[in-house]
């Protein structure tokens, strides 16, 4: 079956498997994407929840919701990082002397960070159930919040991609991705209620792509309106692709 597929999708998979033994190999890469969020969760559950919400556990359901979408957006700077050293090591030299698609470095890369988006979700929801956490709407809903969740991931990862391909060094990329992942994620529901932030600030909530993830994943884990918040979130993820892909392959086209 696999002599059938498309020259790109075999590609790809090849450099995935790539990718991924090279993450195998070095599970210290995967500090971003386990002990990081678990940190954070600690921290904002244990020294701000009781002063936002006046109880832990009711700040917990509403944080850990929101946690997901921040940390797989933190978790897609590594990407870019990656890609960039890679370029800077010459590994992509030898995959321009190779007869393989000219996009499947990039999309093969993409695809193993799979494997980091699930290891958040999979930390977050287990450790957070430790904490006290409890899903609230089944079993298939946690599923689809899991599945949206590193759907967004994937679409959003671009933008890092792009950023990796632009910038000189693996360093600058990180500086540059959390110039533009804070402000995302910090100013959005994840960690408060929308309502309870000044009026400036609440206008750019409003357009924020993380903003509709949020209210989603929450939707999905704890209840509340799902449908509306899911459509837009599915058009930002359409919009990423469409903008951030095409970006990326042209300036790796330049670089690589």
């Amino acid at each position: 079956m696999t002599t059938l597929a498309p020259p790109l999708a075999r590609h790809s998979a090849a450099l995935a498997k790539r990718s991924l033994i090279k993450t195998m190999r070095t599970p210290e890469a995967l500090i971003d994407v386990t002990i990081q969020p678990v940190i954070f969760l600690l921290l904002f559950t244990y020294l701000f929840g009781g002063a936002i919400t006046g109880d832990r556990h009711t700040y917990l359901q509403f944080l850990l919701p929101g946690m997901l979408a921040q940390s797989l957006a933190m978790g897609g700077v590594a990407l870019g990082q990656n890609l960039n050293a890679d370029i800077e090591k010459g590994v992509f030299d030898r995959f321009r002397s190779l007869p393989i698609s000219r996009a499947a470095p990039l999309v093969g890369a993409v695809l193993a960070d799979v494997v980091r988006y699930l290891s958040v979700c999979v930390v977050l929801l287990l450790f957070g159930s430790i904490m006290g956490f409890r899903v609230e709407t089944g079993f298939l809903p946690a599923v689809a919040a899991v599945a949206l969740s590193i759907g967004f991931g994937l679409c959003f990862c671009w933008i890092s991609v792009w950023v990796g391909m632009m910038v000189r060094t693996s360093g600058a990329v990180q500086g540059v991705m959390f110039l533009l992942v804070l402000p995302l994620t910090f100013g959005s529901p994840v960690f408060v209620a929308t309502d309870t932030l000044p009026g400036w600030l609440q206008a750019f909530v409003s357009v924020n792509p993380i903003t509709p993830l949020v209210k989603t994943i929450r939707g999905l884990l704890i209840g509340g309106p799902v449908a509306g918040p899911l459509t837009t979130t599915l058009m930002f993820m359409a919009g990423l692709l469409v903008i951030f892909v095409p970006l990326a392959l042209r300036a790796y086209s330049r670089r690589a």
